[in-house]
């Protein structure tokens, strides 16, 4: 499967968009939450366009996301399932996905909630606009296709 239209708004309202580089948890961005690796700055240091934007979501989701929902997923997940997951996974990366999936499939709707904690000087804390999220994702994982 591949992550449809309605994932990659899900990503892009949830990641927001940066026409130019910035600051992310002590990480370097662009466009919709693209981590830059060593050396990427000088690539984009004029910025870019939000049709680069979303080339790089896609390219992100098809080399580094999609490989490993599709290698974890069942095989009965839906489209909004799959969705649902592609959002969180893009957002947790996909190590924290296998453990909030090891839980089981059907506790998915059930453990995703919990992935609302984020470090803020040092401190874990919960995140409103995690919970946010994550309440989006679990929306759309129950919706039938």
């Amino acid at each position: 499967m591949k992550t449809s239209q309605t994932g990659l708004e899900l990503i892009e309202s949830s990641e927001g968009l940066s026409l130019k580089i910035a600051a992310d948890n002590s990480k370097q961005q662009i466009g919709y939450g693209h981590d830059l690796q060593a050396g990427d700055s000088a690539n984009y240091a004029n910025g870019i366009t939000q049709q680069a934007a979303v080339a790089l979501l896609i390219a992100d989701l098809s080399t580094r996301f999609e490989p490993t929902l599709n290698r974890l997923l069942p095989p009965t997940a839906n489209q909004n399932q799959y969705d649902a997951c592609a959002d969180f996974c893009y957002n947790e990366g996909p190590a924290n996905f296998a453990v909030m999936l090891s839980h089981g499939w059907d506790q998915v709707p059930v453990q995703m909630p919990r992935w609302d904690w984020e470090e803020v000087k040092g401190v874990e804390v919960q995140s409103a606009g995690l919970a946010a999220r994550r309440a989006r994702e679990v929306v759309l994982f129950n919706t039938p296709c």
